[in-house]
């Protein structure tokens, strides 16, 4: 099944994504132990590193000396977004635990991240002390590659299967009287919490465990989160980690309108 279909799909290790991850996996992984030494940048309890931007790649995905990123899935991305520049990458970092409770979260915010997995769609930032949810970024594709092993209940990748689907009609509705351009401008919070909701009811939740050198490539409509880390499941020192790449749309419209 192909992304377009599930709103997501793995893909094998394979020569052309090693060779990426023979500089960009110890360079990844060198970042994430230098932050997390520092206690600040670990949240949920000591237990995640977000990691956002902390790759340095290069718009190609190079990193150093390295080539660029190349292989399936982000051809399969491409041929669905056109070539896209990548931002610098995430480093998502999970570790035996995951997700214990920070002193300054919610209990309804703790609570969703241990029975929803924390689900979301990206590029909808809250803002605002109450949290608004506005598109601000429209991301082509959500491509992810794993940097170390770990076992099938660490922490995987979940993704709500189709809801894909159920979110792009949702926003089409949301968006129907709107230029594009202003799109950002419009308060998608209630919309999106319904939408969510339906996801939830209606769509099956997917676990993703990858071994180290897989990649997935996730639809940008896609409803998805992180797993609890499941008793008895084993990573490494550097606990489960995977690169994301999110590059951006330069059209605000084919948010909606690619397939």
């Amino acid at each position: 099944m192909t992304m377009q279909a599930q709103g997501w799909q793995v893909f094998p290790a394979e020569p052309a994504v090693a060779s990426w991850l023979s500089t960009a996996r110890p360079a990844a992984l060198a970042a994430a132990r230098a932050a997390s030494a520092m206690a600040r940048a670990l949240r949920h309890g000591g237990t995640w590193l977000a990691g956002v931007d902390m790759l340095d790649n290069d718009s190609a995905g190079r990193v150093g000396q390295g080539g660029a990123l190349s292989g399936a899935a982000l051809g399969a991305a491409e041929a669905v977004s056109g070539r896209l520049p990548l931002h610098r990458a995430q480093v998502s970092v999970t570790h035996p635990g995951y997700p214990g409770r920070d002193a300054s979260e919610s209990e309804t915010a703790f609570r969703y991240r241990l029975t929803r997995d924390a689900a979301h769609l990206d590029g909808l930032l809250p803002e605002g002390p109450d949290k608004r949810r506005h598109l601000r970024e429209p991301h082509g594709f959500i491509l992810g590659i794993a940097l170390t092993e770990a076992s099938r209940g660490a922490a995987p990748l979940v993704v709500y299967e189709g809801s894909h689907v159920l979110m792009r009609a949702a926003f089409r509705a949301v968006f129907q009287d709107v230029a594009p351009q202003d799109w950002g401008d419009v308060d998608v919070t209630e919309a999106y919490q319904a939408a969510r909701r339906r996801c939830f009811h209606d769509c099956p939740r997917v676990e993703i465990p990858l071994s180290q050198g897989q990649s997935v490539l996730v639809h940008r409509l896609a409803l998805h989160g992180i797993a609890p880390w499941a008793e008895g499941a084993t990573a490494g020192p550097d606990g489960r980690a995977i690169a994301y790449f999110r590059p951006v749309l330069p059209r605000i419209a084919d948010w909606l309108d690619l397939p």
